[in-house]
């Protein structure tokens, strides 16, 4: 049996909640609109069915076998490290989570995509904590999964559910690149990250995070922001507030990068590692990174679009 998702996956919630299985094969989308729009209604399937259950699990059944999320120090890499890593927190196995999409993006094959948007958690014993999540999603026979998840804390305050624009290509296509190609379109995007952190050191980190960011970035911001940050000119503020005018507190550089065969939509996977000892003399531990990067062409400049 196979479900049709709408843009409100009432009935795909329905469905997930019943183990039925979202395949890819249900509709194939016409228009860049259309292909967000199903990205969209599943991360909307998955969430209406995790309503439902208290803990973790719901959340689970999204991710794909070779999910990666960032943990303090490192990566959890794989569906087994990811579960175990959720599933320590014995809280939050206890706890209700609800999360609401406020903006997606497609690959102009139609098979890569990312949401972010807000997340609620309702401990058994305790006031609601906000959060705010980035997902990188791949589409698989099974339909659409989370292969890149990160969520972060977010300051109490109101924030805005209506839908932001989303980052379309100009149109779908089904072309494939031989590996040749393909190869070229993650080297590329390799070489992007790496400049993005060899400028940040000469320009500064703020300037740096400005010019290699699309005017419609999103950053997760800190831990006294409630609600993403906006704009790669916004972003640059807000990543180098107190840092050195010419200079970077940190340096950072790709350890894996994953890209559409349309060569227009990525993510890069890495730490984050201070250039000097702290305070006290000491060398703070890395800072596991993904970044979410898209460009209009395979012959565009790569920017940052999420992180």
């Amino acid at each position: 049996m196979r479900i049709r998702v709408q843009a409100c996956g009432v009935a795909a919630a329905i469905a997930l909640g019943l183990g039925v299985t979202l395949s890819a094969a249900w509709t194939e989308p016409q228009t860049p609109q259309s292909a967000v729009d199903a990205l969209l209604a599943a991360d909307g399937a998955f969430a209406s069915a995790n309503a439902r259950a208290a803990g973790v699990t719901g959340l689970l059944t999204m991710f794909a076998k070779d999910v990666t999320m960032p943990v303090p120090g490192k990566f959890a890499n794989g569906i087994t490290e990811v579960s175990a890593a959720l599933r320590a927190n014995a809280e939050l196995m206890q706890s209700k989570i609800a999360w609401q999409a406020v903006r997606g993006g497609i690959s102009a094959d139609g098979l890569h995509g990312f949401t972010l948007g807000y997340m609620t958690v309702w401990p058994p014993n305790g006031a609601a904590v906000g959060f705010k999540y980035l997902s990188y999603w791949v589409k698989q026979p099974l339909g659409w999964r989370v292969v890149a998840y990160k969520r972060r804390r977010r300051a109490e305050g109101p924030v805005s559910l209506t839908m932001m624009p989303p980052a379309l290509p100009a149109q779908l296509t089904t072309m494939k690149p031989d590996a040749m190609t393909l190869a070229q379109y993650h080297e590329t995007l390799d070489q992007t990250e790496r400049a993005f952190s060899t400028e940040a050191q000469r320009i500064g980190i703020g300037p740096a995070f400005a010019k290699y960011g699309s005017a419609d970035a999103v950053n997760m911001g800190g831990p006294n922001d409630a609600m993403f940050v906006l704009g790669s000119e916004a972003i640059g503020r807000s990543v180098g507030a107190g840092a050195p005018p010419d200079s970077s507190p940190v340096s950072w550089g790709p350890d894996r990068v994953i890209v559409a065969s349309s060569g227009d939509l990525g993510i890069t996977f890495g730490m984050i590692r201070p250039n000097a000892p702290d305070d006290k003399g000491e060398t703070p531990p890395p800072v596991p990174f993904f970044t979410i990067w898209r460009r209009a062409s395979v012959t565009d400049p790569w920017r940052y679009v999420a992180e």
